[in-house]
């Protein structure tokens, strides 16, 4: 599902870029954002913690609209970008490896 939520968040943010020059895309934007804030809705239903679900949802689009939006339009994809987006993943799998050790502010 988090896959899911994933690709269409993306789907949903290139086509605001498709949308500027043929305004019928704006309907797979609203289509994607909802679609994908409803998966996630639904993975934290299900018990994932949101502050790992999110960070891999945020940083998954981050990445993937990145590279797409250098396929598709032409967009510049930079060593600085790139280094940002390994950044982001980075900064995720801290979050994530870092869930199941002492929390700040809970418990004293």
């Amino acid at each position: 599902m988090l896959a899911a939520a994933v690709l269409s968040e993306t789907a949903a943010a290139l086509s605001l870029k498709a949308a500027l020059d043929t305004p019928w895309w704006y309907s797979v934007v609203v289509t994607g954002y909802g679609v994908s804030f409803v998966l996630l809705s639904m993975i934290l239903r299900a018990g994932a913690p949101i502050g790992k679900t999110y960070g891999i949802w945020a940083a998954s689009g981050i990445a993937l609209t990145a590279v797409l939006g250098c396929l598709i339009f032409g967009e510049p994809l930079t060593v600085t970008m790139l280094a940002g987006i390994v950044l982001v993943i980075g900064g995720v799998l801290l979050v994530e490896f870092g869930s199941g050790r002492s929390r700040i502010g809970v418990d004293g």
